[in-house]
């Protein structure tokens, strides 16, 4: 049996003199260059404050995305954070005068709290402590100065609430996560901010729904179901009584809105919306008005169904001013009088406007990526085929534009996860393949979220088997079309899609000319020793999704791409981030490690400032210019 061990945490060097050859090698006269793909954008991220008087957004200093403010209506911008070594990772208005974000170090995850007054002034870490995570738990929009926040302070491997002043940094423990062994992994609270749910992961593999009328009580057990069946609570009723409304799979495959009373332990009614094809997850209410207003679900795009005329209407009126786009409200006043809405396509970042409702005035603010014309980039059209067992698949297919001629070099790009699925939209890495002369095949091969619980389970324990058989087939079916050029194909994924980028030229040797494998697992022992602490509750799940180290050692070992690297006989271009917390630079290491063993010079980009994907603009323009190189070299020479 092949060693599993993990051969230690020292990292290979780069190819400097090589990674230069594969940035000057992608040839050819082209309209738009990497950096006008992968820029920073001039101004992005919009919202409105409570008040409805100011907009902030993130925009560049010194290369790093910061948060700017402007009144409406005045053109005065100003400045409130400098962040220099790392994007600022997410912020909301948590009142009316100040604003929150967060942001973490070199990529570690390990994202940190702050907040700084809508003037700059004021600012302050609200979570000053080291190697710690937060996550929101609640933004309490009618207690201004406070927010509910998750943070592993006490154990690395769990979260625990607290109740944290966003002015002094005063933070106030809300309950103990007593037991490690059977953790709280989430804790939901009512319209006032109370603690009411909690969900609890007991015997590693079951989820135990926990509920109280008031904090004062204990909790009391609803019910326990295995992770397979998920009952997802959103949020309660408005008179915060015992009924919630929540996203529920149990007793059918996919997804339904379901009203659930926790006294009684039963679901209300029929379900208040289903769909046939596809999971629903996600709801949305007006505060303001306290009504349900819409469910949102995904076929091959996003998609409405609308409960509230008032809210219906309002999406009619901007789709029809803003006809040939999808049409989101990212923010609104406190007051819902006011709103910022985004479009979004396959060919652009789309634009922001402001729209006034009392007024019933919509005013554009900004196209985010302006220098790119949508009628020059590619469209991106949905596909579906039969695997070899008789199962649909789902995708998308983005051709060059104009198209000139059939079969193209094409490139694989199989999405990360596993457990997600790739969306209709914007994706800068496809619309570069594109304009360089690819076309781009993406999967939701199965095991992809959102198609339910039994497409996702078909693809349990099939890492290498039948979940990579998905995109073999979907790389057959594409040739059969005449799109794809068999003896030029390529395959490049990030994270599983890594993983699946080099079980493709392992153990499909004669189907890729060529791969490149972005932050991906190679080794499915050292993966699952190597995940980050807070996974560590769920690392039965995991054991029993991907692999048992003992059960299922020989079938791990089989379909561990860095136990088998004798059989690769394509190029391979590795690229990692150095701090990434997910795949352990290691998984890099051991293929690269083996293959110059072998006498194969491996190009290999590390990055030292970065983790689980690249963030910082400088090194995406590396990376992807070093893989235009590299796929000129060996799909289009």
């Amino acid at each position: 049996m092949p060693n599993t061990q993990l051969p230690g945490d020292t990292s290979l060097p780069s190819s400097p003199k090589e990674l230069k050859k594969l940035i000057k090698a992608d040839k050819g006269s082209y309209k738009y260059s990497v950096e006008d793909f992968f820029k920073n954008p001039e101004k992005t991220g919009y919202q409105l404050s409570p008040d409805g008087k100011y907009f902030s957004f993130l925009a560049p200093y010194k290369k790093r995305m910061n948060i700017f403010i402007q009144k409406i209506g005045g053109k005065k911008v100003q400045q409130i954070t400098f962040e220099k070594d790392r994007n600022v990772g997410g912020y909301f208005w948590a009142n009316k005068k100040r604003l929150v974000y967060i942001k973490d170090s070199g990529g570690d995850e390990n994202f940190k709290l702050f907040a700084v007054d809508r003037t700059g002034k004021n600012s302050r870490d609200l979570t000053p402590f080291e190697k710690i995570r937060i996550d929101i738990i609640d933004t309490l929009k009618d207690q201004e100065d406070e927010l509910i926040i998750g943070m592993n302070k006490n154990n690395p491997a769990v979260f625990e609430p607290y109740r944290i002043n966003i002015k002094t940094g005063k933070t106030t423990q809300l309950a103990k996560n007593a037991n490690p062994a059977e953790p709280i992994t989430q804790w939901i609270t009512d319209h006032e901010g109370k603690l009411r749910i909690a969900v609890q992961m007991v015997g590693g593999v079951n989820q135990r729904i926990l509920y109280r009328a008031t904090e004062s009580e204990e909790f009391q057990e609803v019910f326990t179901t295995n992770f397979k069946v998920q009952f997802q609570p959103l949020f309660f009723e408005f008179d915060n009584g015992p009924i919630v409304f929540a996203s529920s799979n149990v007793g059918r495959d996919k997804s339904v809105i379901v009203r659930y009373n926790m006294e009684a332990k039963q679901e209300v009614g029929i379900p208040l919306f289903e769909h046939s094809e596809v999971d629903v997850s996600s709801l949305i209410y007006s505060k303001k008005r306290k009504v349900i207003t819409a469910a949102i679900y995904t076929t091959w795009k996003r998609q409405y169904q609308f409960f509230d005329k008032k809210r219906a209407a309002l999406q009619a009126k901007l789709e029809k001013a803003l006809k040939g786009y999808e049409v989101v409200i990212t923010s609104r006043s406190k007051d819902e009088s006011k709103c910022m809405v985004r479009t979004y396509s396959d060919r652009s970042l789309g634009a922001y406007y402001y729209y006034d409702q009392e007024k019933d005035q919509l005013e554009k603010i900004i196209e985010v990526s302006p220098w790119l014309q949508e009628e020059d980039l590619s469209t991106m059209k949905p596909i579906k085929f039969k695997s070899r067992d008789g199962l649909t698949l789902q995708g998308y297919l983005t051709l060059p534009n104009p198209l000139t001629s059939l079969p193209l070099p094409t490139v694989v790009l199989p999405h990360g996860g596993p457990w997600h699925r790739d969306e209709w939209g914007y994706h800068p890495g496809v619309q570069l393949l594109a304009n360089r002369g690819y076309a781009v095949l993406q999967i939701n091969f199965r095991s992809s979220t959102g198609y339910g619980r039994t497409f996702w389970e078909k693809g349990f324990k099939q890492w290498g088997q039948a979940m990579q058989n998905d995109i073999t087939d979907g790389v057959k079916w594409l040739i059969k079309k005449g799109v794809a050029n068999k003896k030029k194909i390529a395959i490049y994924g990030a994270s599983y899609g890594g993983y699946a980028t080099l079980a493709g030229i392992t153990f499909t040797p004669k189907l890729y000319a060529c791969a490149v494998d972005y932050v991906g697992v190679s080794n499915l022992f050292t993966f699952m020793q190597t995940i980050p602490p807070y996974w560590a509750p769920y690392l039965d799940m995991l054991q029993e999704m991907v692999g048992h180290p003992k059960k299922d050692k020989k079938m791990m070992a089989k379909y561990s791409p860095a136990l088998h690297t004798d059989k690769i006989r394509v190029p391979l271009f590795v690229v990692q981030g150095a701090n990434d917390p997910r795949v352990n630079i290691d998984e890099a290491d051991q293929i690269v490690r083996s293959l110059r063993k072998r006498g194969i010079d491996v190009p290999y980009m590390v990055k030292y400032d970065e983790g689980h994907g690249f963030q910082n603009e400088e090194n995406k323009f590396e990376f992807y210019k070093a893989m235009t190189g590299f796929l000129y070299m060996h799909l289009r020479k």
